[in-house]
């Protein structure tokens, strides 16, 4: 019946009722019952052609809105059942889709459009290779440097010949679970940092520092360390039981004979470094001993990022013996720190091997 007659000819059928003509001649005339007229009388009487328009625009409206809102009901629910778990990685996404389109029986546009990725995403079947030779080699590079995390595992892979990208190693190593754990390191408190001049060339300026350790014996271990702002290159880790201000001299002059002496040395204000006889020493070789402000060892950041991985990598991987022993384990870590370790403010190249290229550069470039 709605769909023979208009709102405009159900009025026009009404106002001829009003106009006098009976019920029942106007049912007859156009084909309708007594009980089909009264309902649009119920529903249209009173009205203009206008006012039934607008009246069924809202019909229209209310439905929409009520569809609406049952889809909106039928969402929530279905949501409500991945909600509770992590909704994170490309496949955990994928999985929910098929989760709403099986349990609630949703089509694939709608349950994609809940959690947010596209049909073509639901539709992707990763093409890996296979990473079993990888990760076993990766295990056994992490079992050999316990401390280096992932990126420089990938340098060492890249070294071997191995052709990935970081993100591929990245995948694989947290998938083996080699994360390293963080170790708790001391709070400083927020000071004001002072910008320290940055050296240009490999010798021109060290900074040397100590480290202290224990025996197995309880007995303690001391190691005087000394590296080249510039190159990064650990120059020197002097390790005994006790190292006094000469044994400082002892060490500086035997680097002065196999390398030359820097113009400065940055130091703290220990007594060893703050004694007469380093001083007097660095005097007659016209050596300046740049003193950092007592408290506030950020200003002496190199030799202190370095004590934090000769430490990390180091002392707290070994139990010393002996000063012989503590001696041959530190020897080998030293050599490998500045022959292979690669090093993250050096674009992941060892010290010894950047401080080669430097001066190769830098000899190419004096010659042109």
């Amino acid at each position: 019946m709605k769909q023979r007659f208009t709102e405009e000819q159900i009025i026009g059928v009404l106002k001829e009722a009003e106009a006098g003509m009976k019920v029942a001649e106007v049912c007859r005339k156009y084909g309708i019952s007594d009980a089909t007229y009264y309902s649009w009388k119920s529903k249209f009487g009173g009205m203009t052609v206008s006012e039934a328009q607008r009246l069924k625009a809202l019909e229209a409206e209310n439905a929409k809105l009520k569809k609406l809102l049952a889809e909106s009901l039928l969402d929530n629910a279905a949501l409500r059942d991945v909600v509770g778990s992590k909704v994170v990685g490309p496949q955990a996404r994928r999985d929910a889709v098929t989760h709403l389109m099986t349990v609630h029986q949703l089509g694939v546009t709608r349950a994609c459009g809940l959690i947010g990725i596209s049909r073509s995403l639901y539709r992707y079947r990763a093409r890996r290779p296979d990473d079993r030779e990888l990760a076993e080699r990766l295990m056994a590079l992490a079992g050999q440097k316990r401390r280096y995390g992932y990126r420089r595992l990938h340098i060492l892979l890249r070294r071997e010949g191995w052709r990935i990208n970081r993100k591929r190693t990245y995948r694989v190593y947290h998938a083996q679970g080699l994360m390293v754990r963080r170790r708790k390191r001391k709070r400083i408190a927020a000071l004001e940092r002072q910008p320290k001049a940055t050296a240009t060339a490999p010798n021109q300026s060290w900074s040397m520092d100590f480290v202290s350790d224990g025996f197995v014996n309880g007995r303690r271990l001391r190691c005087l360390n000394i590296v080249d702002d510039f190159t990064r290159e650990c120059l020197a880790i002097e390790v005994d039981t006790s190292l006094t201000g000469r044994r400082v001299v002892s060490v500086l002059e035997r680097l002065a004979e196999s390398r030359g002496l820097p113009k400065s040395v940055t130091v703290d204000n220990g007594p060893e470094f703050a004694g007469k006889v380093l001083d007097e020493w660095a005097y007659r070789q016209q050596l300046h001993l740049r003193f950092i402000e007592p408290g506030k060892p950020q200003q002496n950041a190199y030799i202190e990022s370095f004590n934090g991985r000769f430490r990390d990598e180091c002392l707290n991987e070994h139990w010393f013996l002996s000063v012989r022993h503590a001696r041959e384990v530190i020897s080998t870590w030293r050599q490998e720190y500045n022959d292979a370790r690669p090093h993250s403010s050096l674009g992941y190249l060892p010290p010894n091997q950047f401080a080669k290229g430097f001066l190769t550069a830098d000899s190419i470039a004096m010659s042109d």
